[in-house]
Parts: C-alpha cells; structure tokens; sequence
C-alpha cells in the first residue's frame, strides 16, 4: 500500500481499504410487549445481561401479585372480605371467604385458662413485720382486726362481700353466730365460716412491668386481657392492683393483698411520687414546657407536676415527675397544650423501679422494700 505523506498525523486514511468494518449485523430491539398475548412482564423493570453501557441492567424483584378475588354479585351475600395481610408493595391484601367458614368469635370471647408470663415464678421471700410493728405502734392501737377485714385477708372474698357473710350468719367466732359488722377479732379467736376454720393470710407484695392491652382490672365482663392473667400464677393468694393504668400505657403497677398498704398508696394526701417517660407526636415547646411547670387549670382542677425534663434532641421524649393520681392525668396535662401522648411509661412508682424486670414479668418485694413502704414513706 502506498504510504500518503501529506496526511497530518492522527488523520485517518481515505477509502474504504484502511477501514475495518463489522460485518455483524445489528439484533433487533427486544420486544418486551407480546401484541399476540397482550400481556406485559408482572415487574416495572426487566433483567438484560447487558445494557447500554456494557454494564448489567437494573434487577428489581417481582412484586406481590396476589389480588383480592370478588365473587359474582349473586352469590357476594355469601362470602366475608377477610383481611390477609400486607404484600410487599405495603397494600393490604384481601379475600373473599364463604361466610360459613368464617369465624364469628370476637377477640374478647377468648378465655385465657393460661397465665401469660412464661417466665417461672420468682422465690417467694418471707416477711417478719412484729418487731416493726412494736417500735411504731401507736399508743392507742392493738391487735383487734375487724371481722370483715379477717376474712378478706384469709383470701375468700372482698370486706364488701364479707359484710353479706356476715349479714347472713355463715361466720362463727369462737362458736358463736355474729351478724354485728363492727365486731373486732381478738388474738387467739377462732372464725369459722360454714364450719371451716379459716386464717389470714401470708402477705404478697408484687411488683409487675405491665405491657401495652392489658386492662387494669381483677374482672371483666367481656372476657379481655387483664393484668390479672399475667400474675396468676404467682401465688395462690387473692391479690390485687394497687391503682390503676390504663390499657395503652405500660410500666410499673403493685399488687398485694394488704388493704393497709394499698389504702396508703392510693390515698392522695400521701402524695406517692410517679415517675413517667413521655414519648409526645411533635416536639414540645420552651412555653408549652413553662406552662406545665408551673401548673395547668384542668376541668377537674389544677394539675401540677413536681418535675419534667427534655431527654431528646428532638423533643419529644420527656421525664415527667408527679404525684397526682387522677384519671388520665398525664395524657390530659399534654392534650390541654395541643399535645397527644403516643406513648406512655411508668418507670418509677413509690421508689420501686422496674430494673431487672422485663415487659410482661413480676417480681416479689424485698422485706426491706416491703418495710420502707409500710412504715417509712
């Protein structure tokens, strides 16, 4: 070949000799549209080995295609829409199933024969409160216990049932029939009710961490979850809830048999200090935050707190410290500035702290907690 002096260097030759040419010939663009089927793929993108760019083409998984199935409107009277969940795209997904193989239980027709804590039974200590008692008896007190106060520490019902017990002439003391509702039990007397010898029993002091929908209540009539289920195994005494909290808020809650103990907590003189963590919808302003602090004028009254702290960045996150015990109280204080209560939590109670006590567990009082309770709050 005949070398061209005159071309400029990087200049390509002239003619069609120098010239490599692919003799391939170009594929046809793929068709992902089917017109005989009149279909197209299930998933937005498709997988190509190669794009444009000698690189691999976008894979996306295929998505959930289950869809809800509509019965002819003829027969739509004899099917349910039952819910079935959620497919990957987040859309709820349901179907249409035959109304006889529905279930019509509501889920507070559910019994619960189990109890709901799995975790074993703590050791049960043993309470010596006599010494105690001495050095802080009044002068005036004795030993002298109220009949319908003995039989419902002995665990077979309540003072109030107790009072119709008695009424009705089931209990003896010392072989005698007594339907006097002020009669006092003396150290050494023997009540018998229906000619069973029956005695006090063993204090119980527990302390639960309590989950979200769970009802404060020792019976209810719709057969819910109550707080009762998750201690019903822990002894075989009658005990109950020292307050209450309500079905969405979670935390510490007592429960005991002694009536002296629960009347002193639930009492609002005593003024029981409750520590909650607040967890609000939007941050809490500087004045919302001065205005709690120095008090509210509620419907029912005025409603101070004792302490609040800011424990997020964002402000959202609160440490509440009060000592009212109103109904809803801490959930109306924020509602009252505009405020709803996503989450509520009680973390302290009467200095119990829920340390070491996983959600949905208990645990037995220490004598040494039980004393601070009962003689020096």
């Amino acid at each position: 070949m005949k070398k061209d002096n005159n071309r400029r260097p990087g200049q390509r030759p002239e003619g069609n000799e120098d010239r490599k040419r692919s003799t391939r010939k170009s594929e046809p663009k793929k068709d992902f549209f089917n017109k005989e089927e009149g279909k197209r793929p299930t998933s937005k993108k498709s997988f190509e080995e190669r794009g444009k760019w000698g690189k691999p083409g976008a894979r996306k998984s295929q998505s959930d295609n289950r869809q809800s199935f509509k019965p002819d409107d003829k027969s739509e009277g004899e099917y349910k829409k039952v819910y079935k969940g959620r497919g990957k795209d987040e859309k709820p997904i349901h179907e249409w199933v035959p109304a006889d193989k529905v279930s019509k239980k509501k889920t507070y027709d559910k019994k619960f024969k189990k109890p709901f804590t799995k975790a074993p039974a703590a050791e049960r200590p043993e309470y010596n409160f006599d010494k105690l008692k001495q050095n802080h008896r009044k002068k005036d007190a004795s030993d002298d216990i109220r009949l319908n106060k003995y039989i419902a520490n002995s665990g077979i019902c309540s003072r109030r049932e107790a009072d119709a017990l008695i009424q009705k002439g089931d209990v003896k003391v010392n072989g005698e029939v007594i339907k006097e509702m002020g009669y006092k039990v003396k150290p050494g007397d023997k009540v018998h009710y229906k000619g069973k010898l029956i005695n006090p029993e063993k204090p119980v002091y527990l302390l639960l961490n309590k989950p979200k929908d769970f009802i404060t209540t020792t019976d209810d009539p719709m057969e819910r979850k109550t707080v009762m289920n998750l201690v019903a195994n822990a002894c075989e005494e009658r005990v109950f809830p020292v307050g209450r909290l309500d079905r969405n808020t979670t935390g510490l809650l007592l429960f005991t048999n002694d009536g002296e103990l629960a009347a002193k907590l639930s009492h609002p003189s005593n003024n029981i200090k409750k520590i909650y963590q607040v967890t609000l919808d939007k941050p809490i302003t500087q004045s919302d935050e001065k205005a709690i602090l120095e008090g509210l004028e509620l419907e029912d009254g005025r409603a101070e707190v004792d302490d609040m702290q800011v424990l997020s960045k964002d402000r959202t996150i609160l440490g509440l410290e009060i000592h009212l015990g109103r109904n809803r109280i801490v959930r109306r204080i924020f509602a009252h500035l505009g405020y709803e209560v996503v989450a509520l939590d009680r973390v302290m109670y009467a200095g119990l702290d829920k340390k070491d006590i996983p959600r949905g567990n208990y645990r037995f009082l220490t004598e040494k907690e039980v004393i601070k309770l009962k003689f020096f709050l």
